[in-house]
């Protein structure tokens, strides 16, 4: 006799979860509070859908937070293997220059997500959308509140794949772990990751550089240096490059209430080497200088500016290394729901290795409920997508013992 599964909430991790599932082991029901499926699934790169990055597996793996968590099921299913899988369902790929995968030009979001929820339906899997799950009731089954009626029901698996807390236009609002924790199953409080980061600017700053974006420089927090562009917004600073130093940057505002970056505005450049050339300008004057030989943009001197003294700045030798280590003060994070995602959720330790909850037997949760960390760059939706698939392989492995 099959099993049944419920899988609440159809973002990435669950559609996969039920794509990878044998349908001839299971009798499988999604359950989605919104009125279509992976709402959060056609945001990943900002709508251009960033399926996954074209890196080496051992490099990949280096990118999540804390460091192992990942490597287990993103080793069972790597960004060759999502490649691969996404190829057999008519989904062509193409690396683009940032080496990120995309789908190929001319295919939408949507149709990459149509063509996932197609194959699920091939496997007569059900689909219940608007409904919402509220919760257990005393013995331990489901509950769900539809538009019409409330609905208690009873399963032999149940997969939570809620999502974490940004992006609350989608469904993903964190409202789900009142009632984890009312099962004294530990919940780590949700904050921004791969976010703006504050920074007091000001105004005649802003005035210049509002909008106005750092290319080609390195950015360093901690131990970890990251190449890519930042953005300077009113808020602060935002951009790949430092969404790369999420974790660093908060461990550091949890523990100080500030974090300290530093940016090299010509990574290219070794400091002695501008250090001579601003020595030896002759007649010519800082500002030319950086300009025309160090090839230093508007943006960048306007920052030099903004943060050294006049003194400072028209000191070759200071010039130069802070042109190199150009300390900046982040007093903040943005709110969560200006963030791309989320960290905290489920702790870790409260789930196996398989993803079941310790407290709950056959209960399980996948995806960015649970309390992990990665930059953008298709990690994010990489990390769901295998851990559905790995949670797949262990119960259809478990089912035939």
């Amino acid at each position: 006799m099959k099993k049944s599964i419920a899988i609440i909430g159809g973002g990435a991790a669950g559609l996969m979860l039920a794509s990878c599932l044998d349908e001839s082991q299971f009798d499988i029901t999604i359950y989605e509070q919104n009125n279509t499926l992976g709402r959060k699934f056609l945001v990943a790169g900002d709508g251009g859908l960033n399926l996954t990055h074209s890196e080496s597996l051992t490099s990949f793996i280096t990118k999540y937070h804390p460091n192992g968590f990942m490597d287990e099921c993103i080793s069972a299913f790597p960004n060759s293997s999502l490649v691969q899988w996404l190829q057999e369902l008519g989904i062509e790929t193409y690396i683009g220059s940032s080496a990120r995968i995309f789908p190929q030009r001319g295919i939408k979001p949507i149709q990459v997500l149509m063509t996932i929820i197609e194959h699920i339906k091939s496997k007569n899997i059900s689909i219940q959308c608007n409904h919402t799950w509220m919760g257990w009731n005393e013995d331990m089954q489901l509950v769900f509140q539809t538009k019409e009626q409330q609905l208690v029901l009873t399963f032999d698996i149940i997969i939570f794949s809620l999502g974490g807390a940004s992006w609350k236009k989608t469904g993903s609002n964190g409202l789900w772990s009142k009632r984890f924790e009312e099962k004294n199953i530990k919940i780590i409080p949700f904050q921004a990751s791969n976010c703006a980061f504050g920074i007091h600017w000001p105004a005649d700053f802003l005035k210049i550089a509002e909008g106005q974006s750092l290319k080609n420089i390195a950015i360093q927090c901690e131990q970890k240096s990251i190449k890519g562009e930042l953005m300077i917004t009113q808020f602060g600073l935002e951009g790949g490059a430092i969404y790369a130093l999420s974790h660093e940057i908060r461990n550091q505002l949890n523990t100080h209430e500030e974090a300290k970056i530093y940016i090299d505005l010509k990574p290219q450049l070794p400091v002695d080497q501008i250090e001579w050339t601003l020595k030896h300008r002759g007649n010519q004057s800082i500002q030319k200088i950086l300009i025309t030989k160090i090839k230093c943009s508007s943006e960048s001197i306007a920052l030099l500016k903004n943060t050294l003294s006049k003194d400072e700045f028209i000191n070759p030798t200071l010039l130069a290394h802070s042109i190199k280590h150009l300390p900046l003060t982040i007093y903040a994070l943005a709110p969560i729901d200006e963030a791309i995602s989320t960290v905290g959720g489920v702790e870790l330790n409260e789930v196996t290795s398989n993803f079941e909850l310790k407290k709950l037997s056959h209960h399980y949760a996948i995806g960015e409920m649970l309390d992990w960390d990665a930059p953008t760059g298709g990690y994010l939706l990489q990390a769901s997508l295998s851990m559905g698939y790995f949670l797949a392989q262990h119960l259809n492995s478990l089912n035939k013992k």
